[in-house]
């Protein structure tokens, strides 16, 4: 007798699932919306650390919620999802500004170092005098 396939494996919580990606444990956590979200298992850190939108705090009946409080508690700890430690999966950019910033200050250091301008699409484009083109016609 064959096993019999009934569909999308229903999964529940509490357990531990393999992450489709890299292969390795997650835990799946109801959340206080009755959702449910795919937690790194046995990390806890300090919430501080993370950012806002990314910080999961366990509830007193075992659901998480997103803590967007800041600046948060110093002793205040929270989970993360898998997929932020996933090897297998691009990191999302958490800062934005952060990220620009970093793009920026490679720029400024290559330039630093003598090396030329990267060009169009690989850091700012240049105008007449060598000032950044910001795209808006001469007015002059």
């Amino acid at each position: 007798m064959g096993a019999v396939d009934r569909g999308p494996r229903r999964l529940r919580e509490g357990r531990t699932y393999a992450c489709p990606y890299c292969g390795l444990p997650q835990d799946r956590v109801l959340t206080s919306e009755h959702d449910w979200v795919l937690l790194e298992p046995g990390v806890d850190v300090l919430a501080h650390l993370v950012p806002a939108e990314h910080r999961w705090i366990v509830l007193s009946d075992g659901r998480v919620t997103v803590y967007g409080v800041c600046p948060p508690v110093a002793s205040q700890r929270c989970r993360i999802e898998h997929r932020l430690t996933c090897a297998a999966q691009p990191l999302p950019d958490l800062w934005p500004w952060l990220t620009a910033m970093r793009g920026e200050n490679a720029r400024r250091a290559r330039r630093a170092d003598g090396e030329p301008d990267p060009g169009p699409g690989r850091g700012p484009r240049r105008g007449p005098g060598g000032l950044p083109d910001v795209g808006f016609p001469d007015a002059g």
